[in-house]
C-alpha cells in the first residue's frame, strides 16, 4: 500500500526556513501490547517519526513511502478498521529569532490527520458478512452424584449456515462453581486439542474454544470438553452448564444460549464381604477333655473366629448406619456356641450377654484387633439387654434361640470400611453324638444405612446382606482322648476274666502236666528188652 503526505507552511515574521517532525502511527487504536495489523515496509515498525524543513510560504513537500498488511494468521482483528494517523509540530530544536522567540503554530490548524482503511472480507460487494450461527449440546451423563467426583463428557456440534464468514468466533463454555475443567476430549470431532483454553472473567470461570476466522459458511465443527463435578452440595437439585456462540460480527454475532442442566443426587452401594476362621471345625475339638467342668474358654471347645465387613461403594457418604448380627445359641434342643468377645469401631447392643459364665478368657487370636483404639471390645458380660429374641433387632432367629447384635455405625465416607470381629466358642458338649448333629453354623449380618449428611436423600432405601458359614463334622477321637473311665475299668475286668478262663480250660486239658525225661512207661518197657539182647 502506497502513503503519502504533503505540507506547506507561511507565517508572519517566521524565517524562511521552517523545521517540522511528523509522526505517523499505523493502527493506532490497538493499544501497546496487541499486535499491530500494518508496519511500514524499510522499519517493519508501526511507528515513524521524520523531520521537514520547509519554506515559509513555498509549495507542499511531500513525503511517499510503502506500508504492508501483516500475514493473515498473525492477527485476528479482521473487521475493525485500520487507522492510519498523522501528527506534525514545529521543530523544537529550531533556532530561535533575534529577539528569542519561536514560531507557533496558529490555534485555527489542524495538526491531526486520520484515515481509515478496511480490510476487504470475502462477504459480497457491500463487505458485510451476515453468519447464522447454531449450536447443540450432548453429555454422557444426566446425573451427578454428591460426594464423587462425577467425571463428565460434553459434546458441542457448531454450525454456521449464513451467507457470510462469522470473525473471530469462539465458543464460550461458562462453568458452574461445583465443576472443574481437565481438558479437551482426545479424538473426538475436528477440533484440535490447542484450540480451548481455560479462562475466569469477573470471577466466572469459562472455557474458550477457537472455531475459526473466519468460521466460513456452511462450516460444521464438532468437539468434546471434559470435566469433573466434585463440589457439588445440596442447597442445589441441579447445576448447569452454559454453552454459546460469539463472533465479532456486526450482525448476527452470537448463537442462542444452550443450557447443558444435570440433577444432583445422593446414591450408595454397599459391598460386604465376610469370613470364618476356620471355616470348617472338627468335633470334638483337640484340648477338649469330656466330663471336665467349664471353668476356662477352652474348657467348652474350639474357637471359631468370624469376620463382617461392609464397604461403601459410594458414591455418597453415610453419616450413620446400623449393622445388626444374628448367630443361633440352641439348634435341635442343644447349645450350640458361646460368644466369648466382639469388637466394632461403634457402639452395640446384644440380646445376650458376653461370656455369661465369666470364663477365664485367653488372650484373642490374630488378627482379632485387640486394643486397637478405635475398636470397642466386649468380653465380659455388660451392654445387654434381656430377652432371647431381642426386642428391636431387625434380623429373625430361624433357630430356637440367637445370639443377636445391634451396633450404631458412625460416618463412612466413599470406599471406607468399617468390620466387626465375632470370636466364640462351639459347645463340644452338644456334640458328643454324631447322629442328628448340625452340619453348620450361620450366622448372618445386615448394614442399613440410617442418614446421609445431605438434605437431598437416596432415591432407595441401601442395606447390604452377609452370611458366614462354619461346617461342622466328626472328627475319630484317639483312644487316649474322649473315652470315659468307667469304659477303660471295665474293658480291664472283662479282659482278666477271660484270660482266667482260658488258663482254667488248658488246665483241664493236662497243658500244665510236667513229662518224665524217657518218654512214657510203655516206652521204657519197650526199651528193657532191647538192652537184656544186646548184653
Amino acid at each position: 500500500i502506497n502513503l503519502s503526505f504533503c505540507l506547506n507552511a507561511s507565517g508572519k515574521h517566521v524565517p524562511d526556513s521552517i523545521g517540522f517532525t511528523v509522526e505517523l502511527h499505523l493502527d493506532r487504536l490497538k493499544h501497546k501490547g496487541a499486535v499491530k495489523r500494518a508496519l511500514f515496509l524499510r522499519s517493519q515498525q508501526p511507528h515513524l517519526v521524520e523531520t521537514l524543513h520547509l519554506r515559509n510560504g513555498a509549495s507542499s513537500e511531500c513525503r511517499e513511502m510503502k506500508i504492508y498488511l501483516r500475514g493473515e494468521s498473525e492477527f485476528r482483528d479482521k473487521l475493525s478498521p485500520i487507522h492510519l494517523s498523522l501528527n506534525f509540530s514545529l521543530d523544537p530544536e529550531a533556532p530561535s529569532d533575534s529577539h528569542g522567540l519561536q514560531p507557533i503554530l496558529n490555534y485555527l490548524t489542524r495538526n491531526h490527520i486520520e484515515q481509515k482503511a478496511q480490510i476487504q472480507l470475502d462477504c459480497g460487494e457491500d463487505n458485510v458478512c451476515v453468519p447464522d450461527l447454531q449450536l447443540e449440546v450432548l453429555g454422557d451423563h444426566s446425573v451427578v452424584y454428591l460426594g464423587d467426583k462425577n467425571a463428565l463428557n460434553l459434546s458441542f456440534h457448531a454450525l454456521n449456515r449464513g451467507e457470510g464468514g462469522a470473525y473471530e468466533a469462539e465458543l464460550h463454555v461458562i462453568i458452574p462453581p461445583e465443576a472443574d475443567y481437565i481438558g479437551v476430549l482426545r479424538n473426538h470431532g475436528n477440533l484440535s486439542s490447542q484450540s480451548c483454553n481455560y479462562d475466569t472473567v469477573n470471577d466466572t470461570k469459562m472455557v474458550i474454544c477457537d472455531l475459526g476466522n473466519p468460521m466460513k459458511a456452511g462450516v460444521s465443527l464438532r468437539g468434546g470438553l471434559r470435566f469433573t463435578v466434585p463440589r457439588l452440595v445440596d442447597a442445589k437439585k441441579s447445576i448447569q452448564f452454559d454453552f454459546q456462540i460469539h463472533s465479532k460480527n456486526a450482525n448476527n454475532s452470537h448463537s442462542e444460549v444452550e443450557f447443558y442442566s444435570l440433577r444432583v443426587e445422593a446414591a450408595l452401594r454397599i459391598s460386604a464381604n465376610g469370613a470364618s476362621m476356620p471355616d470348617a471345625v472338627s468335633l470334638p475339638g483337640s484340648g477338649w477333655v469330656p466330663g471336665r467342668s467349664v471353668q476356662r474358654e477352652q474348657d467348652v471347645g474350639p474357637g471359631v473366629y468370624h469376620v463382617y465387613e461392609f464397604a461403601n461403594e459410594g458414591p455418597s457418604a453415610i453419616s450413620e448406619g446400623i449393622l445388626d448380627i444374628s448367630c443361633p445359641l440352641r439348634m435341635q434342643g442343644r447349645t450350640v456356641m458361646y460368644v466369648t468377645r466382639y469388637a466394632v469401631p461403634a457402639n452395640c447392643t446384644s440380646s445376650h450377654p458376653i461370656n455369661p459364665s465369666r470364663l477365664q478368657l485367653e488372650p484373642p487370636p490374630n488378627p482379632f484387633p485387640w486394643q486397637d483404639p478405635h475398636y470397642v471390645q466386649k468380653q465380659d458380660g455388660g451392654g445387654w439387654s434381656s430377652g432371647s429374641g431381642g426386642n428391636g433387632f431387625s434380623l429373625k432367629c430361624h433357630e430356637e434361640e440367637c445370639f443377636q447384635l445391634r451396633c450404631h455405625m458412625g460416618a463412612l465416607q466413599r470406599q471406607e470400611s468399617v468390620s466387626l470381629h465375632l470370636y466364640f466358642r462351639i459347645w463340644s458338649k452338644s456334640f458328643q453324638q454324631k447322629e442328628s448333629n448340625p452340619q453348620s453354623i450361620q450366622c448372618e449380618a445386615v448394614y442399613h444405612v440410617q442418614k446421609v449428611p445431605y438434605k437431598i436423600q437416596p432415591a432407595e432405601h441401601t442395606s447390604a446382606n452377609l452370611k458366614v458359614t462354619t461346617s461342622l463334622h466328626w472328627a475319630k477321637a484317639e483312644t487316649s482322648q474322649g473315652v470315659p473311665l468307667w469304659i477303660v475299668i471295665l474293658a480291664i475286668l472283662i479282659g482278666l476274666l477271660l484270660l482266667a478262663l482260658l488258663i482254667y480250660v488248658l488246665y483241664k486239658l493236662g497243658f500244665f502236666k510236667r513229662s518224665l525225661p524217657y518218654g512214657t512207661a510203655m516206652e521204657k518197657a519197650q526199651l528193657k528188652p532191647q538192652a537184656a539182647s544186646e548184653a
